[in-house]
């Protein structure tokens, strides 16, 4: 229930953040905003398919060789679309696709999906680190416009942030160490049992996690580490000749992809976020708000539909190659 409400908290701040968004448009402009999503050049839309899709063929490759330590080798085909199914899933339930592409790996793989669910723990430690590079690299071409955006997002957390309750945070801690105790004391010979399958996971996970310090293969690793980030650049750069009026630099392009990537995080399949941020940093480079908006906008949606097409790819060809195989 807790992960529910947490989900549809930040879906409800997406969708108020399209609401938002859209009022931010002055009324003068609010033509600019339809003609400009009017006149999309939606064949833009097909190369940055191309790259997107092969951005997630270099994560498949990626994710198999942080597992080779481990002394499993899956087959590509069934990591890549273990991988789209991932993010389709993603699109309904954040990190939901994590676990999920994990046993689908372990179910047609024959793999221990507690010891590759650390190798995704370690994947998502360098994103971390590579978003940093990408947002170091903005901070040295366009200074001013990540300062300004940096402090439009601190303004925005801060006009949103709930009061926390610490004496409630305080009951709720004691309770559930109470009611540990009390199940431990009940359920004395099955908790045991839990215990030992809880050493096990975590021990797995750390397995995992310590396989991408165990890599043979580091040139390669940091190849497909950076082709990933490279891809995504580069849809974004391409993505921004899509409307009329928002055709920029490079340098543009790596802000955008910087905060695009925040907003990624912040709600639900960045709806609402991506869009927004989009605009803003477009607006801090003398683009028109309301262009900005319909240029993020298409790009999310864009983005929407290919993971939707390409998730229900993998969901059929999955099963279908796999039962050809064995």
């Amino acid at each position: 229930m807790g992960k529910f409400l947490k989900i549809a908290f930040f879906l409800l701040i997406g969708i108020l953040l399209i609401w938002w968004s859209l009022q931010q448009i002055p009324a003068k402009d609010w033509n600019d905003f339809t003609q400009a999503l009017r006149t999309t050049r939606y064949w833009i839309l097909i190369p940055v398919f191309i790259m997107l899709t092969f951005s997630n063929f270099l994560r498949a490759l990626r994710w198999r060789l942080i597992m080779e330590p481990l002394g499993y080798k899956p087959s590509i085909s069934n990591t890549f679309l273990a991988v789209l199914i991932g993010y389709l899933a993603n699109l309904a339930v954040p990190r939901l696709g994590e676990v999920l592409k994990c046993t689908l790996l372990s179910k047609y793989e024959k793999v221990p999906a507690e010891k590759i669910v650390g190798t995704i723990v370690a994947e998502r430690a360098f994103d971390v680190i590579s978003l940093g590079i990408v947002f170091t690299l903005a901070l040295i071409f366009q200074f001013p416009v990540i300062q300004a955006g940096w402090l439009q997002i601190n303004s925005f957390a801060s006009q949103n942030n709930q009061p926390k309750n610490n004496h409630l945070l305080l009951y709720i801690i004691a309770g559930a160490i109470l009611l540990s105790l009390l199940l431990l004391f009940v359920f004395k010979r099955k908790m045991q049992k839990i215990i030992k399958s809880i050493k096990l996971i975590i021990t797995g996970v750390w397995e995992g996690v310590i396989s991408a310090t165990k890599l043979k293969k580091h040139n390669l690793f940091f190849l497909y580490s950076f082709g990933i980030w490279f891809m995504y650049f580069a849809a974004t750069y391409v993505g921004l000749y899509g409307t009329p009026g928002t055709e920029s630099s490079l340098a543009t392009a790596l802000s955008c992809l910087a905060f695009g990537s925040i907003g990624m995080i912040i709600t639900p399949g960045g709806i609402g976020a991506y869009a927004f941020l989009m605009a803003k940093v477009l607006e801090l480079n003398g683009v028109k708000y309301s262009l900005g908006l319909a240029n993020g906008t298409v790009q999310w949606f864009s983005q929407f539909i290919i993971l939707l097409i390409l998730g229900g790819i993998g969901l059929i060809l999955l099963p279908i190659i796999n039962k050809k195989a064995k």
